[in-house]
């Protein structure tokens, strides 16, 4: 696969001003990224701007966090898909998960699959707060519910992607649901390192970065 659609080319920082939305979506363009990942507030501008690519719109829900209600990310969902979200990426309640709530993580899992429909959901672990046997559990968890990706972090968090977590949630989804990992993902070697894993997705804001130590090769 081209190496490019592997990236989720994303910008999520609190000071993130439109003509830095702007640079990134003509860097998308450009690399034929798989999505850019952005705030709520810029996928209305997102899509207008990508509209006629091949590249598609990706945002957050929950973030970062992940502790709001599940009707708060319901409608924060709904909200975004009006707007023109292809793809939801949602933080999972880690405080529910840790408290043994599984079957409240779980639905508030599936009801967000059930707003997505077709368009990719993504469910953000957190892994840096969790032990092994928690990977392993949001894992089952969020296969159990629908959804089609577990992704690593929110890059907030005090911990980004590590490949043995990718690992793990690779052999815990099998190969079916994707693994997106991100969070600390600089280089092409960093890439490839999760790929190796068993990643089909990276977040990463190093995208243009990765792509021309490709070029270079």
């Amino acid at each position: 696969m081209n190496k490019a659609k592997y990236i989720d080319h994303t910008n999520l920082k609190a000071m993130t001003i439109k003509s830095d939305i702007t640079k990134l979506l003509d860097e998308a363009k450009k690399y034929h990224f798989k999505s850019v990942c952005v705030n709520p507030y810029y996928v209305s501008y997102a899509k207008e701007v990508l509209r006629d690519t091949d590249v598609l719109v990706c945002t957050v829900i929950g973030f970062p966090l992940g502790q709001n209600t599940t009707e708060t990310k319901v409608y924060e969902t709904k909200d975004a898909i009006l707007k023109g979200a292809d793809e939801i990426d949602m933080v999972l309640n880690v405080a529910a998960l840790k408290d043994g709530l599984y079957d409240y993580v779980q639905n508030e899992i599936k009801v967000i699959k059930e707003v997505c429909g077709p368009r990719t959901l993504k469910v953000i672990l957190e892994t840096c707060y969790l032990t092994k046997e928690e990977i392993i559990k949001a894992s089952e968890i969020s296969k159990a519910a629908g959804a089609d990706f577990v992704k690593t972090s929110t890059g907030f968090g005090t911990g980004g992607a590590k490949a043995s977590d990718v690992k793990i949630m690779r052999e815990t989804v099998g190969k079916d649901l994707g693994v997106k990992a991100s969070g600390g993902i600089h280089n092409k070697n960093e890439m490839e390192e999760m790929i190796e894993a068993g990643a089909n997705r990276i977040g990463a804001s190093a995208g243009v970065k990765i792509m021309e130590e490709y070029d270079n090769e």
